[in-house]
């Protein structure tokens, strides 16, 4: 049960965040539909879902951005409704969407948001100095904002958020629109946070290889609702084995029940001229079922072997592979810009 009243921070091991059954509908529709679950000091905490599962409408209430419709949330010890204010003081958050002042410059849009927290300017400033070096945006600090690249607007936000001391950072889809490089540079900030300032961070994506590669714990959120949080091991652990991945040029005979009735194998799937096939060993079966194809009469056009991945994990735990409905951001923050000048 959560606490109906906390007085002290949670230290290393204890839960940050406690979430009940919590839920936030708009108009007719569910957004956030029973959410259950805990974050641990110390730890990257990551959601993973397709766009539209929930994932930010969840953040938007452990801000205090949004009121929940029902359930609880205790974030760094305070009641999320109850004591909002002190939520806002011990958390960072940084947003999916860039939100810096594009016509001021980086510096000034740091110590403005030190300003909303209330920061008195003796120590924002030397406090935006050293947070503008940790990004590595030292040089481009009295540039205005619209003369960044996406990934320097991006390590400025990360900037911005931490500009209260937080113990914990929201980051809302860190790398959505990015470069494969500049995503790479992004991740490097996020595991340096964890490893070398002890902060506890709550990451939403939908990039696989992203919750994979930063994530102590990740929870499976689709339309509103969790279908499954481990570590990444542990998620990977509920494929249950290989996947083989055929493909024939003819569509029949179906060969399910046979490839089935070969020892090691698992689960067999079949759809169109395809099939996945779960085994124990994948290179010892594989061979096997090759030589069932061909005493069939059936070509195989391709094959592979994956050992379990998150990627299989997903779609053993949902039925379908993660909805890749990515926005171009940059491209969409490209198009302000040039608006924005054209105006000018």
């Amino acid at each position: 049960m959560i606490a109906q009243e906390s007085n002290r921070d949670p230290v290393e091991g204890e839960n940050i965040i406690t979430v009940e059954n919590l839920v936030k509908v708009f108009g007719q529709v569910k957004a956030v539909d029973g959410v259950t679950f805990t974050v641990r000091k110390g730890e990257v905490f990551g959601f993973l879902g397709p766009n539209g599962a929930g994932k930010s409408t969840t953040i938007n209430m452990l801000t205090t951005m949004f009121k929940p419709t029902s359930g609880k949330a205790e974030v760094c010890g305070y009641d999320v409704i109850r004591h909002a204010n002190e939520v806002r003081r011990r958390v960072g958050v940084v947003p999916q969407e860039f939100t810096a002042d594009e016509d001021m410059t980086g510096h000034e849009n740091i110590l403005l948001c030190a300003s909303l927290y209330g920061l008195p300017r003796s120590d924002a400033k030397p406090h935006a100095d050293e947070l503008l070096k940790l990004v590595e945006l030292q040089e481009a600090a009295d540039r205005k904002v619209k003369t960044y690249s996406g990934g320097m607007r991006r390590r400025l936000e990360i900037a911005c958020g931490l500009i209260n001391y937080p113990t914990l950072l929201f980051l809302d889809e860190p790398t959505l629109g990015l470069d494969v490089q500049t995503r790479a540079a992004v991740w490097k900030y996020i595991r340096m946070l964890k490893e070398e300032y002890g902060m506890t961070l709550f990451l939403t994506t939908h990039y696989l290889e992203e919750a994979d590669s930063l994530c102590d714990r990740i929870a499976i959120i689709d339309h509103g609702h969790i279908v499954k949080m481990g570590s990444p091991a542990e998620l990977k652990g509920a494929v249950g084995g290989d996947v083989i991945t055929l493909g024939f040029r003819e569509s029949e005979p179906d060969l399910t029940a046979e490839i089935s009735a070969i020892p090691l194998v698992k689960e067999v799937k079949k759809k169109g001229n395809e099939y996945r096939i779960k085994a124990a060993m994948g290179d010892d079966v594989s061979p096997k079922i090759i030589n069932l194809a061909d005493s069939r009469g059936l070509h195989v056009t391709k094959i592979s072997i994956n050992k379990p991945t998150l990627d299989e994990a997903y779609l053993e735990l949902t039925g379908k592979s993660i909805r890749e409905e990515e926005v171009n951001r940059m491209q969409m923050f490209s198009q302000r810009i040039t608006m924005s000048r054209a105006r000018s």
